[in-house]
C-alpha cells in the first residue's frame, strides 16, 4: 500500500501508544508500514479531543501526521450520516454507543475529502456504523480493521522486533 491517505481513528492512536495494549505490537507494525510507504497519514481534530480525554496532545506523532479540521462541509454530511444510524440503529447490534455522533464525523471527513483512501480503527463498533453508512451511502473510502495482522492484509513478513 503505496502512496495512500489515511484517516487514523482515535482507537489507532490508544493502541500505538500504549505499549501494554493487545494490538499495539500490531498497531506499531501498520504505522511503521504507513511510514516506510509514504503514505500521507491524517489525524481529525474530532480523535484529537477524544484522545485528549484520558491522553495529552504531546503524547500524538504529530509530526507525522497532517491535522484535519472538521468543517462545515464535513458536519453537513456528519448530519446526514448520523441521521442515518439514529434511524437504522435498532437494525444494528451495537452496545450502547453515545459515540455515533463522532463516528459519523470521521466518516464523513473521510467520504467528503477526496484524497482520503483509508480508514484505520480497531474499533468493531466503528466498523458497523461504517458498514451500515456503506450500504446506504456507497462510501468512498475502505475501512483497515487493524485487529487483523498487518502483515496479511498489507501482504509482507511480519517485522522482528
Amino acid at each position: 500500500m503505496e502512496d495512500k491517505c489515511i484517516l487514523l481513528d482515535t482507537s489507532f492512536f490508544i493502541r500505538l501508544l500504549n505499549d501494554q495494549d493487545p494490538l499495539h505490537t500490531n498497531t506499531l507494525g501498520y504505522y511503521r508500514h504507513f511510514l516506510e510507504k509514504e503514505n500521507r497519514l491524517k489525524c481529525s481534530t474530532i480523535s484529537v479531543a477524544e484522545y485528549c480525554v484520558r491522553g495529552k496532545i504531546e503524547e500524538l506523532p504529530l509530526k507525522n501526521l497532517e491535522i484535519l479540521p472538521f468543517n462545515l462541509r464535513h458536519a453537513v454530511t456528519a448530519g446526514e450520516f448520523a441521521n442515518a444510524v439514529f434511524t437504522q440503529r435498532n437494525t444494528l447490534t451495537l452496545s450502547n454507543r453515545a459515540v455515533i455522533p463522532n463516528d459519523s464525523k470521521l466518516f464523513a471527513q473521510a467520504n467528503v475529502e477526496t484524497e482520503i483512501d483509508y480508514f484505520a480503527t480497531s474499533d468493531t463498533e466503528c466498523i458497523k456504523v461504517f458498514n451500515l453508512l456503506n450500504e446506504k451511502f456507497s462510501l468512498k473510502f475502505k475501512i483497515i480493521n487493524i485487529r487483523e495482522p498487518f502483515s496479511s492484509v498489507l501482504g509482507i513478513l511480519p517485522f522482528q522486533s
